[in-house]
Protein backbone atom coordinates (compact mmCIF):
# COMPACT_ATOMS: atom_id res chain seq x y z
CA UNK A 1 0.00 0.00 0.00
CA UNK A 2 0.89 3.46 -1.04
CA UNK A 3 0.05 7.19 -0.25
CA UNK A 4 1.75 9.79 -2.87
CA UNK A 5 0.84 13.38 -1.81
CA UNK A 6 1.57 16.00 -4.80
CA UNK A 7 3.39 19.31 -3.22
CA UNK A 8 2.19 22.01 -5.51
CA UNK A 9 4.38 24.40 -3.62
CA UNK A 10 7.42 25.70 -5.95
CA UNK A 11 9.37 25.73 -2.67
CA UNK A 12 10.52 22.16 -2.18
CA UNK A 13 11.02 22.82 1.57
CA UNK A 14 8.52 25.09 2.52
CA UNK A 15 5.47 25.43 4.65
CA UNK A 16 3.28 23.14 2.13
CA UNK A 17 6.03 20.29 2.36
CA UNK A 18 6.29 20.87 5.92
CA UNK A 19 2.33 19.87 6.50
CA UNK A 20 2.82 17.27 3.77
CA UNK A 21 5.35 15.75 5.84
CA UNK A 22 3.71 15.46 9.16
CA UNK A 23 0.83 13.98 7.32
CA UNK A 24 3.47 11.74 6.20
CA UNK A 25 4.76 10.63 9.42
CA UNK A 26 1.50 9.33 10.60
CA UNK A 27 0.90 7.53 7.29
CA UNK A 28 4.25 5.64 7.73
CA UNK A 29 3.67 5.21 11.22
CA UNK A 30 0.62 2.89 9.82
CA UNK A 31 3.04 0.93 7.73
CA UNK A 32 1.92 2.40 4.52
CA UNK A 33 4.94 3.53 2.33
CA UNK A 34 4.73 7.26 1.60
CA UNK A 35 6.29 9.31 -1.07
CA UNK A 36 5.63 13.40 -1.47
CA UNK A 37 5.99 14.22 -5.12
CA UNK A 38 7.40 17.87 -5.92
CA UNK A 39 5.66 20.04 -9.25
CA UNK A 40 8.55 21.47 -10.94
CA UNK A 41 8.57 25.33 -11.52
CA UNK A 42 8.29 25.15 -15.02
CA UNK A 43 5.31 23.26 -15.38
CA UNK A 44 3.03 23.87 -18.79
CA UNK A 45 -0.62 24.06 -18.77
CA UNK A 46 -2.94 21.94 -19.85
CA UNK A 47 -3.49 22.70 -23.79
CA UNK A 48 -7.17 20.99 -24.29
CA UNK A 49 -6.04 19.28 -27.03
CA UNK A 50 -7.65 16.31 -26.15
CA UNK A 51 -4.82 14.13 -27.47
CA UNK A 52 -5.12 12.26 -23.89
CA UNK A 53 -8.72 11.66 -24.50
CA UNK A 54 -8.54 10.68 -28.46
CA UNK A 55 -5.98 7.89 -27.87
CA UNK A 56 -6.79 6.86 -24.73
CA UNK A 57 -3.22 7.66 -23.02
CA UNK A 58 -2.82 7.35 -19.64
CA UNK A 59 -0.28 10.27 -19.75
CA UNK A 60 -0.15 13.66 -21.56
CA UNK A 61 1.58 14.81 -24.87
CA UNK A 62 3.66 17.52 -22.90
CA UNK A 63 6.62 15.20 -21.99
CA UNK A 64 9.49 17.23 -20.60
CA UNK A 65 8.36 18.98 -16.87
CA UNK A 66 8.02 15.94 -15.02
CA UNK A 67 3.90 16.17 -15.02
CA UNK A 68 3.65 12.27 -16.51
CA UNK A 69 5.55 10.65 -13.67
CA UNK A 70 3.19 12.27 -11.00
CA UNK A 71 0.15 11.27 -12.85
CA UNK A 72 1.92 7.50 -12.79
CA UNK A 73 2.64 7.69 -9.32
CA UNK A 74 -0.89 8.70 -8.32
CA UNK A 75 -2.15 6.01 -10.71
CA UNK A 76 -0.10 3.28 -9.05
CA UNK A 77 -1.01 4.85 -5.68
CA UNK A 78 -3.41 3.71 -2.91
CA UNK A 79 -4.35 7.27 -1.45
CA UNK A 80 -3.35 10.70 -3.19
CA UNK A 81 -2.95 14.35 -1.45
CA UNK A 82 -3.34 17.09 -2.42
CA UNK A 83 -1.25 19.92 -0.95
CA UNK A 84 -1.08 23.69 -2.25
CA UNK A 85 -0.49 26.89 -0.53
CA UNK A 86 -2.85 29.77 -1.20
CA UNK A 87 -1.92 32.44 -4.32
CA UNK A 88 -4.28 35.25 -4.33
CA UNK A 89 -7.12 33.59 -2.79
CA UNK A 90 -6.73 29.58 -4.76
CA UNK A 91 -4.69 27.19 -5.75
CA UNK A 92 -1.20 27.78 -6.36
CA UNK A 93 -0.45 28.13 -10.48
CA UNK A 94 1.64 25.01 -11.04
CA UNK A 95 -0.10 23.13 -9.01
CA UNK A 96 -3.20 24.18 -11.27
CA UNK A 97 -1.99 22.85 -13.94
CA UNK A 98 -0.52 19.52 -12.64
CA UNK A 99 -4.26 19.46 -11.26
CA UNK A 100 -5.55 20.30 -15.15
CA UNK A 101 -3.64 17.36 -16.88
CA UNK A 102 -3.47 14.71 -14.46
CA UNK A 103 -7.52 14.62 -13.77
CA UNK A 104 -7.76 14.76 -17.49
CA UNK A 105 -5.57 11.69 -18.45
CA UNK A 106 -5.64 9.50 -15.63
CA UNK A 107 -9.67 10.59 -14.87
CA UNK A 108 -11.71 11.49 -17.60
CA UNK A 109 -11.74 8.31 -20.09
CA UNK A 110 -10.74 5.50 -18.16
CA UNK A 111 -11.30 6.81 -14.60
CA UNK A 112 -7.89 5.32 -12.81
CA UNK A 113 -8.90 7.65 -9.79
CA UNK A 114 -11.78 6.62 -8.87
CA UNK A 115 -12.15 4.16 -4.94
CA UNK A 116 -8.66 5.77 -4.35
CA UNK A 117 -7.76 7.84 -1.09
CA UNK A 118 -8.31 11.52 -1.44
CA UNK A 119 -7.25 14.50 1.26
CA UNK A 120 -6.15 17.94 0.93
CA UNK A 121 -4.73 20.70 2.89
CA UNK A 122 -3.32 24.16 2.11
CA UNK A 123 -1.29 26.68 3.81
CA UNK A 124 -1.60 30.52 3.76
CA UNK A 125 -0.34 33.66 5.35
CA UNK A 126 -4.02 35.28 6.30
CA UNK A 127 -6.80 33.99 4.47
CA UNK A 128 -8.06 32.30 1.16
CA UNK A 129 -7.86 28.94 2.91
CA UNK A 130 -11.43 27.59 2.86
CA UNK A 131 -11.19 28.69 -0.85
CA UNK A 132 -8.16 26.95 -1.92
CA UNK A 133 -8.85 23.93 0.61
CA UNK A 134 -12.70 23.59 -1.40
CA UNK A 135 -11.13 23.47 -5.23
CA UNK A 136 -8.54 20.76 -3.95
CA UNK A 137 -11.49 18.82 -2.54
CA UNK A 138 -13.21 19.20 -5.86
CA UNK A 139 -10.99 18.35 -7.59
CA UNK A 140 -10.87 14.88 -6.26
CA UNK A 141 -15.32 14.78 -5.90
CA UNK A 142 -15.17 15.26 -9.83
CA UNK A 143 -13.02 11.76 -9.61
CA UNK A 144 -14.95 9.39 -7.66
CA UNK A 145 -12.97 9.08 -5.23
CA UNK A 146 -12.92 8.44 -1.41
CA UNK A 147 -12.31 11.81 0.31
CA UNK A 148 -11.08 11.97 3.82
CA UNK A 149 -10.52 14.52 6.27
CA UNK A 150 -9.64 15.42 10.05
CA UNK A 151 -10.97 16.87 12.35
CA UNK A 152 -10.81 20.54 11.04
CA UNK A 153 -10.64 21.92 7.74
CA UNK A 154 -7.18 21.69 6.26
CA UNK A 155 -5.65 25.22 6.55
CA UNK A 156 -2.14 25.49 8.45
CA UNK A 157 -1.10 29.27 9.22
CA UNK A 158 2.37 30.50 8.20
CA UNK A 159 4.31 32.69 5.67
CA UNK A 160 7.81 32.45 6.26
CA UNK A 161 9.68 28.64 5.93
CA UNK A 162 8.73 26.55 8.58
CA UNK A 163 6.11 28.94 10.24
CA UNK A 164 3.74 26.19 10.25
CA UNK A 165 5.38 24.54 12.71
CA UNK A 166 3.98 27.25 15.17
CA UNK A 167 0.24 26.77 14.43
CA UNK A 168 0.20 24.05 16.56
CA UNK A 169 -3.84 23.16 15.98
CA UNK A 170 -2.92 23.18 12.10
CA UNK A 171 -0.26 20.69 12.82
CA UNK A 172 -2.69 18.64 14.71
CA UNK A 173 -4.74 18.44 12.36
CA UNK A 174 -2.58 17.22 10.32
CA UNK A 175 -1.57 14.47 11.48
CA UNK A 176 -4.73 13.15 12.41
CA UNK A 177 -5.64 13.55 8.54
CA UNK A 178 -2.56 11.31 8.11
CA UNK A 179 -3.85 8.74 10.95
CA UNK A 180 -7.06 8.64 8.80
CA UNK A 181 -6.23 8.83 5.29
CA UNK A 182 -3.74 5.48 6.22
CA UNK A 183 -6.91 3.88 8.09
CA UNK A 184 -9.41 4.41 5.15
CA UNK A 185 -6.57 2.91 3.31
CA UNK A 186 -6.07 -0.11 4.94
CA UNK A 187 -10.03 -0.60 5.53
CA UNK A 188 -10.24 -0.47 1.52
CA UNK A 189 -7.44 -3.39 1.18
CA UNK A 190 -9.50 -5.71 3.48
CA UNK A 191 -12.11 -5.15 1.85
CA UNK A 192 -10.94 -6.87 -1.28
CA UNK A 193 -12.22 -9.80 -2.56
CA UNK A 194 -14.92 -9.49 0.36
CA UNK A 195 -17.26 -6.28 -0.83
CA UNK A 196 -17.28 -5.33 -4.00
CA UNK A 197 -16.67 -1.77 -4.67
CA UNK A 198 -20.09 -0.44 -6.08
CA UNK A 199 -20.28 -0.02 -10.06
CA UNK A 200 -18.80 2.46 -12.16
CA UNK A 201 -18.89 3.80 -15.64
CA UNK A 202 -18.10 7.24 -18.40
CA UNK A 203 -19.89 10.02 -17.57
CA UNK A 204 -22.27 11.61 -20.58
CA UNK A 205 -20.55 14.40 -21.55
CA UNK A 206 -23.06 17.34 -22.08
CA UNK A 207 -22.83 20.98 -22.56
CA UNK A 208 -25.15 24.07 -21.96
CA UNK A 209 -26.38 24.30 -25.59
CA UNK A 210 -27.54 20.43 -26.42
Amino acid sequence: MKVVAINGSPHKDGNTYQCLEEVGKAVQAAGIDYEILQIGTRVHPCLACSHCIENHELQCVQDDDGVNEIIKKCIEADGIILGSPVYHGGIAGGMKCVLDRLMLCAGCVDNQLHHKVGAAICTLRRSGGMETYQQLLGTMDAMEMVIVTSDYWGAVHGHQAGEVQQDTEGMEVMAKLGRNVAWMVKVIDAAKGKIDPPETHARTFTNFIR
